[in-house]
């Protein structure tokens, strides 16, 4: 199981999310962490890069109604060997890539 923690930005930002958006966003981390074992993302959670940010990356997924969720994580020191250590940024809509 890959390790993690958050920065305080994202737990603000997720303490501003509705409930159904937490919940979109807990089974979309279900199939990210089912991706980080296997070392290759599936197309549908749009993992890719964030642009003039090096190491930072953004995961989209839908919220519903209204724009798509974002996340932006990185990769940090392995806790455990051979075990990916994430670390989440941020959360929220495409206005998180501004301060990612």
């Amino acid at each position: 199981m890959p390790t993690y923690e958050t920065l305080p930005r994202f737990t603000t930002d997720l303490d501003r999310l509705t409930p159904e958006q937490r919940r979109r966003f807990r089974q979309t981390v279900v199939a990210f962490v089912e991706d980080l074992r296997t070392g290759r993302f599936r197309a549908g959670l749009r993992v890719k890069r964030v642009h003039r940010a090096p190491g930072i990356y953004e995961l989209t997924w839908s919220m519903g109604t209204g724009p798509a969720g974002r996340a932006t994580w990185e990769y940090g020191p392995e806790r455990r060997p051979g075990t990916p250590h994430v670390i989440w940024r941020r959360i929220g809509t495409h206005d998180i890539l501004t301060g990612p």
